[in-house]
């Protein structure tokens, strides 16, 4: 009786890790059509021409920053030397206990200014508005903690252009970044929103708020956090744009319709996946009001940014990202394969809460009564070799996949070096490091059922200057 239970739930497994990864090798098919439409797209666009038409709307950067000392005076040059015509950089200091507001202070000589709201959102208290006496495109505002989503609220309540661009302030976007993230506005009016991709920093070389140098990290934790950024970008962004269901959209850099997000009330103040649960909002009052809308995702222009690299900060992170997402498609569930909410309701969004919400558990458990049924002699070998197969090897060739995208279309990683380190992580990550992954994922929903909030810790090293 025990081995038959053991046979069928190993079955029923196997039968998971096929439709997760059968879904994964669709979207890289998806992929690799949608970035070969998109470098035809490119070799018709110039940036550099972009820079001179006076078709290019204002854009307003809006940076929260908590405790960010150490990554914020590189951040913030970053987004000031940005190529583009007419914007702003607005950073929002969230009640920081260290040295932020110091830092930004003695390097950008802020002065009181007075700068009138241009909407009401509800956000914790505005201390003062400041303005940089060197560049007068930087504002920085200094508020009570009140959270990510609460400052990003307050920076869309100050922003007086018709365009936002949401950041990080431990990131770094690449000089022609804006322009290209603009593109899809411009092309169709319908669009509300636009993501770009995000990078690892960790390993490169930064000068002036610029990455100089593109390598990869030393350590192995933020080397393994490389190969998931690619695999999450390229299959997770890409390949839903190509399908007209883009469900998320980073909180380190995307770019919004001003007026439109604070029609659907701002981004929610009571998740930590604020990022997300924006852009499901948004298709959901954009279906159910019968208003024609695009969200998009365009995968050059570049955001790097700082991932952790121990492993108590990295668990911190993936608890806080599984809890928001569980909070997300709990909260907007009635979308699930509902025909109202189109090929986001019928493809996405049944994507997300199945396999990816709920699947660590499944993934957690496929791998503990494998073992059993093996060691209690309860499977073939052939059924072995084939839940191996898909399970284990399967993962890794979408996986080298993901590197073989990125080869193909931007190659950012340009050393052999580099390129055989990439090659290799796929066969690291699968014993390991995936396990711990899906660990995590199941705390995080633990985490989220039992109401747990807040962030976690996020500590910063800050990135590596190319005179250091």
């Amino acid at each position: 009786m025990i081995q038959t239970i053991l046979q069928w739930t190993n079955y029923l497994l196997l039968g998971y890790f096929v439709l997760l990864n059968s879904g994964y090798l669709v979207m890289t098919l998806v992929t690799f059509g949608a970035l070969v439409r998109y470098r035809h797209l490119l070799s018709a666009y110039s940036p550099e021409e972009a820079l001179t038409s006076e078709a290019l709307p204002p854009i307003t950067l809006i940076a929260p920053a908590y405790n960010e000392e150490a990554t914020c005076i590189e951040s913030t040059r970053a987004f000031l030397s940005l190529d583009y015509p007419n914007f702003e950089v607005m950073v929002v200091n969230d009640g920081s206990g260290d040295a932020t507001m110091e830092r930004l202070h003695a390097a950008f000589d802020l002065a009181p200014a007075s700068r009138p709201p241009t909407a009401t959102l509800p956000t914790a208290d505005v201390r003062e508005v400041y303005q940089s006496q060197i560049h007068p495109n930087l504002w920085v505002i200094d508020k009570d903690n009140g959270g990510k989503a609460d400052a990003l609220n307050t920076g869309i309540n100050f922003c007086n252009t018709p365009y936002f661009c949401a950041m990080d302030a431990d990131t770094l976007v690449e000089g022609e970044g804006l322009i290209r993230m603009i593109r899809p506005f411009l092309e169709d009016r319908s669009t509300i929103a636009v993501g770009g991709i995000v990078r690892v920093a960790n390993g490169c070389s930064v000068r002036a708020g610029r990455v100089q140098e593109v390598g990869m990290p030393s350590r192995w934790l933020p080397k393994l956090q490389v190969l998931e950024y690619l695999r999450a970008f390229f299959f997770g962004r890409v390949g839903w744009d190509a399908l007209g269901a883009m469900l998320i959209i980073s909180g380190a850099f995307g770019l919004f319709r001003r007026e439109t997000v604070v029609d659907v009330g701002g981004y929610a103040t009571d998740t930590v996946g604020e990022d997300m649960e924006l852009v499901v909002r948004m298709h959901r009052r954009m279906r159910e009001d019968d208003r024609d809308y695009q969200i998009r995702f365009v995968p050059d222009p570049v955001a790097w940014t700082e991932v952790p690299s121990t492993l108590r900060v990295l668990g911190s992170q993936r608890d806080r990202w599984q809890r928001g997402l569980a909070d997300t498609m709990v909260r907007h569930q009635r979308m699930l394969a509902n025909p109202r909410y189109g090929r986001v309701g019928l493809g996405a969004y049944p994507f997300f809460y199945v396999l990816e919400t709920f699947g660590p558990i499944v993934e957690a458990l496929g791998y503990v009564m494998f073992v059993i049924a093996l060691s209690m002699g309860a499977i073939s070998g052939p059924f072995a070799l084939a839940f191996f197969l898909v399970a284990f090897v399967l993962g890794m060739a979408l996986s080298l996949s993901a590197v073989a995208l990125e080869e193909l279309s931007f190659r950012r990683y340009e050393s052999t070096a580099d390129l055989l380190q990439l090659l290799a992580l796929p066969v690291v990550e699968m014993f390991g490091y995936r396990q711990l992954n899906a660990w995590w994922r199941i705390k995080g929903l633990w985490s989220y059922f039992r109401s747990k909030e807040g962030w976690g810790v996020m500590e910063r090293s800050g990135f590596r200057t190319a005179d250091s």
